[in-house]
């Protein structure tokens, strides 16, 4: 049986068993999923760009083989990288017009330019010179290489930028007006700087990028880390470690001190999801759980303190909200009709803050290890960083979570509902089949990534002559040349 027929068949019978989605939970959850996949590529292209630029600086300057090995590795990881995340990509756009055509309608004049920015712009900027980095290392100038990955870093990030424009909007929309156009109630752009601009872009934005520098930080330490493990006198994953060690010495630290700032920002413009954020919900003084255990199941769905084992700080939450004052008042959920889901955001957000106070830890500890000279010695060090790779990406989702979730009910906040904006013609049937179908499909573009990386991760342990395969017997990626 075809995937097609069997993706039929399934819809067929949830339809006969009537477990069948609402179009709108559908929707929400088919356009959650493809984000959630498709964040983890972008991530990818963004955070591994500052490696790839140095790499290649670092080879042609001094023509070393550990450079020129880390160079060709990267460059590969992030080829395939951004194949997976204009695959997952495509399909987001489409999506605005089967699944939330009012949505689309009402912000259509706002959101279309920076989108088409993106497209236009940034994708074609990191397509272009990405095909010099990979098939032009001996065609071209070594500074036209270096600047290649220097403009392919610079797409991936201005690609970031647009996305995070409409992004941001829709948290502080700026810059519109509502006005009545063939008896439709839109949005008209009325000042592009104040739209494209808006108060949470320079935040989001700051935050958004280290979080993906952090992500794929653990990624490279990770790698690295296994690869030196397996061979502690590789000199090109030494380098790589001490390099990821350092980054991270940066940008764990610069995350903390920013999501702070931040978090008093989405006090002062979103004091609904603040509120959620620490299931607060009588207004009043509030205090910040450093430490929340649920103390039955129900509290995973309803984490009221009550329910809940906590250490926390009296009255932090209201110094972060207001800045300096722990008796300030934080309005609680209760003075709202409608709330976000509170356990959603309240975990998410305990999730994301405990894994960034562990990557601070994990920072201090390799920094403390490096200056000592002895970073490639622990055993114990090198398996944490094995196990904390995929760590970023859970902190980097977990954010996008309680920033995306915690708009709820607004998908423009005050301006338009996520109720209002679904379609109404899309039947229970159509919304839960794609779904379905979204989900088998992307879970297969995740294992066909995983198996590419795999293959690459052992193509260099054979180069390392630490792994012995008949190499005649190993596909190629069609970019990469007999030297590489």
């Amino acid at each position: 049986m075809s995937a097609t027929g069997a993706l039929i068949d399934g819809t067929v019978l949830l339809a006969q068993n009537n477990i069948l989605l609402s179009p709108e939970l559908a929707s929400r959850l088919q356009f959650g999923w493809t984000i959630t996949v498709h964040i983890l590529f972008a991530a990818l292209s963004i955070g591994l760009a500052p490696y790839i630029v140095y790499f290649t600086w670092k080879d042609v300057r001094s023509d070393d083989p550990a450079y020129a090995r880390l160079r060709s590795f990267w460059i590969n990881v992030f080829a395939v990288g951004f194949v997976m995340g204009t695959v997952t990509g495509i399909p987001m756009s489409f999506q605005f017009g089967t699944n939330f055509p009012r949505f689309a309608e009402v912000s259509g004049e706002l959101i279309g330019g920076p989108l088409a920015f993106e497209a236009k712009m940034a994708f074609f900027l990191e397509a272009v010179f990405l095909g010099i980095l990979l098939f032009g290392r001996e065609r071209v100038s070594d500074r036209t290489y270096v600047l290649s990955s220097i403009l392919t870093g610079v797409g991936a990030w201005l690609s970031g930028f647009w996305i995070l424009v409409v992004n941001a909007w829709m948290q502080t929309p700026r810059g519109f007006e509502l006005v009545e156009r063939n008896g439709v109630e839109i949005a008209k752009l009325t000042d592009p700087v104040a739209a494209f601009f808006t108060p949470r872009m320079p935040w989001m934005y700051v935050h958004m990028m280290n979080a993906s520098v952090i992500a794929v930080t653990l990624v490279v330490a990770g790698i690295a880390a296994y690869f030196v493990w397996r061979n502690r006198d590789s000199v090109a994953w030494n380098t790589a470690l001490r390099m990821a060690v350092v980054v991270l010495l940066i940008t764990a630290p610069l995350q903390a001190l920013h999501g702070d700032a931040y978090g008093r920002h989405v006090a002062d413009t979103q004091p609904q999801k603040f509120a959620a954020m620490e299931a607060h919900y009588e207004t009043g003084q509030a205090d910040l759980h450093l430490i929340a255990i649920p103390r039955s199941l129900d509290a995973l769905t309803d984490p009221r303190t009550d329910n809940l084992f906590t250490i926390s700080l009296p009255g932090l939450g209201s110094f972060l909200a207001s800045g300096g004052d722990f008796s300030a008042e934080v309005v609680g959920l209760h003075e709202y009709d409608e709330n976000p889901p509170v356990a959603l955001v309240f975990w998410s957000f305990r999730l994301m803050v405990g894994l960034g106070f562990l990557f601070v830890g994990l920072a201090l500890w390799g920094g403390n290890r490096l200056r000592k000279g002895r970073l490639a010695d622990s055993g114990r060090y090198l398996r944490a960083m094995m196990l904390s790779s995929p760590l970023g990406y859970v902190a980097l989702l977990t954010g996008w979570y309680v920033t995306e979730i915690g708009r709820q009910p607004w998908v423009v906040q005050g301006v338009l509902k996520t109720s209002d904006a679904v379609s109404r013609s899309l039947t229970a049937t159509e919304a839960t089949g794609t779904l379905v179908a979204f989900v088998v499909l992307y879970l297969a573009l995740l294992a066909a990534f995983g198996a590419v990386l795999k293959w690459l991760i052992e193509g260099e342990l054979e180069r390392m002559g630490v792994r012995t395969v008949d190499d005649t017997s190993r596909p190629r990626l069609p970019w990469v040349s007999g030297d590489d």
